[in-house]
């Protein structure tokens, strides 16, 4: 054990978040915390780190264990490079560092005791050294960083000059370097792109320390989790797999408790029949009482289902019908300053293209996105939209232009002239808005409610071309499922960039992979790409295309072949006698005569029971009729009434006493 939950509760006022959430983590384990949007995933992450109290139970980290957490706010020194900033963060190894260079210098000058005694502290301190990785430090750091994304020419680079995305790569960075016994992670692929998504998937599947992780990305869970902890219905449910193996346990387990939630129902309907036609029969009175126990005791241990979570979805205005030809780029230039990211670039889109730009972070796609956009004029060629073509741009700074002192409703009121207030409430609503949520202040919206409200006033307009940067950063898994329903439907023109490999998959059939200056394209979905890149890769380099294929989607093939498992040999028993042949025939004949009969009495049980409903609304119909003074008005129908009447009151105690007789015989075989 090096992390353990035991029994936490935690409430806010009258609101009950969690009641005795239990689960313990050991190292080399990786878990999700998962669950629905205000669940308090977060707030328990702040309760593990000490840094919120629970009502009840306790958090328990073994003995000199380290944790670490990424904060969503990445805090950095004001001069440092990114490499140096990285480097910092190994405290302890940087300490030691230090102590052997002061003991190498005391070692070279001292003599005597002041010798012996430095070269007693030299061997266990640099022991330590090797034990962290000290030599190797420099390396990992390196290595981390071109694996998060960073050029190499960047390392040297100020890290207060990266934007704020960069930054938290750093921060993220630093986290892996210092390497602690628990990794808690909130939303860490947030500000990555998919290579390197894919690169930090395969660094969490080795790391030796235990991990917790938040994400909306469920690729990226799939691919790192082992175990899910799953905070719902104010309880914790932890589950053996990946983040897919959870979502069919959990609705195995749904299914097994509404069967066992229905079983139960029915054994009080048919106990409450017997109960109410017998209850005041003398002959019936231990009967009644035993049933009357039984009903009471199924009540008291009656399954309570989870209560069902709204999902609601949104589809985009339908858009106007443009030409085949979207978005044109031809002969275009891009550059920053000195820094030439496109010369002489070529792409166009056509009607009804999904397109997801892939590549590495810095090569170019948000570039490429504004242009398409026209939001970055280019520095040569052009850019032509088609007709028809308007388009509606997605990017993480319009978050920024939220009008704070607005509330949500006027802030989508502001955008949709014509819109009466319950199509906008609908569409605040299918962005998981709803209630007294509409009323809040902008101002005090958490990012993932900014990135929901940023979102949602964005598809107010019918445009027929979106063109979405990272739409899905600081959404939970809800709202990521809102996003990919209403994109999936979309008829339009779609470009988008996301690190979200699941929604890439789902909504993609065409892929533009952007490095070196250009954009090459492949006409198919992702997988397709995985499969055409890794033969090219293959090629490249001269090696089997199939182990590049394999690789590309992160499933490495062993080398070495199973060992076979030997046969596993049996004691050979000595052959029953004919006697006892026979006499094993014959209880077999009277096992599968007794489970015809059962079978046969579950199968009459179950007519009756059919017959019975419809047989006891009818009395009591044609009772109520009966009652009523107007039908005696009428002769003719009167005497159909009375007639129905007689033969069902004639009818049903021969019905109720089958019944009683096959209820009773199944019971006894339950027993």
């Amino acid at each position: 054990m090096i992390l353990a939950v035991d029994k936490v509760s935690k409430s806010f006022g009258p609101q009950v978040l969690y009641r005795g959430a239990t689960f313990q983590v050991n190292a080399g384990e990786s878990w999700a915390l998962v669950g629905p949007n205000g669940a308090g995933k977060t707030t328990l992450l702040r309760i593990i780190l000490g840094l919120e109290g629970a009502d009840e139970g306790t958090v328990t980290l073994a003995k000199n264990s380290t944790i670490g957490y990424l904060e969503q706010e990445a805090e950095l020194s004001e001069e440092a490079s990114a490499l140096e900033e990285v480097l910092a963060s190994a405290k302890e190894v940087r300490a030691l560092e230090a102590r052997l260079a002061e003991l190498e210098a005391t070692m070279a000058e001292a003599t005597g005791e002041a010798l012996d005694a430095a070269m007693a502290s030299y061997g266990p301190a640099r022991d330590r050294f090797e034990v962290l990785g000290g030599y190797e430090l420099e390396s990992r750091a390196r290595a981390i960083l071109a694996g998060l994304g960073f050029p190499v020419a960047d390392f040297d680079k100020r890290a207060r000059d990266f934007s704020g995305g960069w930054q938290m790569r750093i921060a993220l960075a630093k986290l892996l370097l210092s390497h602690p016994d628990v990794l808690l992670l909130d939303e860490p692929t947030n500000h990555l792109d998919l290579e390197s998504v894919q690169w930090f998937e395969g660094y969490l599947a080795s790391y030796e320390g235990a991990v917790l992780i938040v994400s909306h990305d469920r690729s990226f869970m799939d691919a790192c989790v082992d175990h899910v902890a799953a905070l719902e219905n104010r309880r914790l449910q932890t589950y053996t797999g990946n983040y897919s193996s959870y979502l069919a346990q959990r609705e195995s387990n749904l299914e097994q408790l509404r069967a066992k939630r229905a079983a139960q129902e029915r054994d009080i309907a048919h106990m409450q029949v017997f109960v109410d036609r017998f209850r005041y029969k003398p002959t019936k009175a231990k009967q009644v009482q035993e049933r009357v126990r039984r009903i009471e005791a199924i009540k008291e241990e009656l399954v309570v289902l989870p209560e069902k979570h709204a999902r609601p979805h949104f589809d985009f205005p339908k858009p106007p019908r443009t030409g085949d030809m979207v978005v044109e780029l031809d002969g275009v230039r891009a550059a920053y300053g000195e820094h030439v990211v496109y010369d002489d670039l070529s792409l166009t889109l056509y009607r009804g293209d999904r397109v997801a730009l892939v590549g590495p972070n810095g090569a170019g796609k948000s570039t490429l996105l504004k242009l398409a956009a026209k939001k970055l004029a280019p520095a040569a060629g052009s850019v032509t939209w088609g007709k028809s073509v308007t388009g509606s741009y997605y990017a993480q700074h319009q978050l920024e232009e939220l009008g704070r002192q607005n509330t949500v409703l006027a802030e989508i009121d502001a955008v949709a002239p014509g819109w009466s207030t319950p199509d906008e409430r609908r569409l605040l609503g299918a962005f998981l808005f709803s209630g007294d949520d509409i009323e809040k202040s902008v101002s005090v919206l958490s990012g993932g409610e900014r990135a929901r409200l940023a979102l949602a006033k964005m598809l107010v307009a019918a445009h027929p071309l979106l063109l979405l940067d990272e739409p899905t950063n600081h959404l939970d898994i809800d709202s990521v499922d809102v996003l990919e329903h209403a994109l999936v439907n979309f008829p339009g023109t779609i470009l988008l960039i996301s690190h979200d490999e699941h929604l890439v998959r789902a909504m993609a059939n065409k892929i533009v992979d952007v490095r070196d200056g250009e954009a090459r394209v492949y006409e198919g979905d992702y997988d397709y790409y995985l499969w055409k890149r890794a033969q090219l890769l293959a090629a490249e380099a001269g090696v089997d295309e199939a182990s590049h294929a394999t690789a590309a989607k992160g499933k490495a093939v062993p080398a070495a072949s199973r060992e076979k498992v030997p046969r596993r040999t049996h004691d050979v028993a000595q052959a029953p006698s004919d006697e006892e042949r026979d006499r094993k025939r014959a209880e077999h004949r009277a096992r599968q005569a007794q489970k015809k009969r059962l079978a046969a009495a579950r199968k009459r049980l179950a007519e009756v029971e059919r017959t019975l409903e419809p047989a006891h609304a009818r009395e009591r119909e044609l009772t109520d009729l009966l009652a009523d003074p107007d039908l005696y008005q009428d002769q003719e129908r009167f005497a159909k009434v009375l007639e129905d009447y007689e033969h069902l009151k004639a009818e049903l105690p021969a019905l109720e006493e089958e019944w009683l007789t096959l209820t009773e015989l199944l019971e006894e075989q339950q027993r």
